[in-house]
Parts: C-alpha cells; structure tokens; sequence
C-alpha cells in the first residue's frame, strides 16, 4: 500500500452522462457521499460543506452519523466534462480542536472511463505524504476505507435510479 496515495474502482452499470451528473451535481454528490455542500462545484471555488450522513445506506449513515455537521472545505480543480473531476480537501478533517488550514490538501481525482455495459470509475487521491507525519497514518488508513464505502455508495445511488 502507498504511504501517499489512495485508487479505489467500481464499474457501474449506467450511462456516463448519468455517472457524470452524480459525481458533479454537488446536491446528488452530497446526496450518495454524505455531505452537505454550499453551491455547485465549479473550477476553482473554494467551497464550504458539512458532513450530513448519506441517503443511500443505513449502514454507513450510521459510521457518519458521529461527525454530522463537522464541516468540511473543497477547493475544487479541474473539471473535464465526462472524464474528470479534481477536488481538494483535508483528509479526515474531523477534530473540532485541529486547525487544518495550515495543512496542505490532498488531491481527489475522479476520472471515468467507457466500458462494455456502463463505466469504470477511478477515485485516486494523492498527496498525504505532505500531511502532518503526527495524522498522516491515520488518515491514509480511514480513508483508504472510506473511499472503499463511497465506491459502495455511488453504485447504490446509480441503482436506484435516481
């Protein structure tokens, strides 16, 4: 396992448009991820959000559910349509007593990519080698699982048919 960096997959079963839509549209975004988000992501913005747990799986609501209302900050990067969405955030940012903002963010890259029947989506975020050594492990380890539940959950949120 990299000390810097998190690839999770999933193939979903619908079309890329309709992937696209889910990963960019910040209300369906904060709908499957668990998140509350302010205003639609657009290249550059600084954005502001809380955790809210997620619509899709009880389960993971309930892992959520401790950290509702912790807010979070996205810069969002690039943004090619259908093809991929870059945000920034501090990773596991959930200690109130924790100013992160002197930390630098790491770097989330959703990309997609047409295959027989629907769409391999990729997530990689990169960048925790430049985190704090004291919170690194931590965070390379929750998010490692917490990128496994949101490839979980953008499946059910597709399959829903929403």
């Amino acid at each position: 396992m990299s000390t810097n960096e998190v690839v999770k997959q999933v193939f979903l079963k619908a079309p890329r448009s309709r992937v696209w839509r889910a990963l960019t549209d910040s209300k369906e975004f904060g709908s499957w991820f668990g998140m509350k988000l302010e205003g639609p992501f657009e290249p550059g913005k600084r954005m502001k959000g809380s955790i809210s747990p997620t619509t899709v799986d009880p389960e993971v609501a309930k892992l959520q559910k401790p950290y509702e209302g912790t807010p979070a900050e996205f810069v969002v990067g690039e943004i090619v349509p259908e093809t991929r969405f870059e945000l920034k955030w501090h990773p596991f940012a959930v200690d109130p007593k924790v100013d992160y903002s002197k930390e630098e963010m790491t770097l989330i890259t959703f990309t997609l990519e047409e295959k027989d029947g629907g769409v391999l989506l990729t997530v990689k975020e990169s960048g925790f080698d430049k985190i704090p050594i004291s919170r690194r492990a931590e965070a390379l380890k929750s998010n490692d699982g917490g990128w496994a539940h949101q490839m979980e959950l953008i499946s059910k949120y597709l399959s829903r048919g929403s």
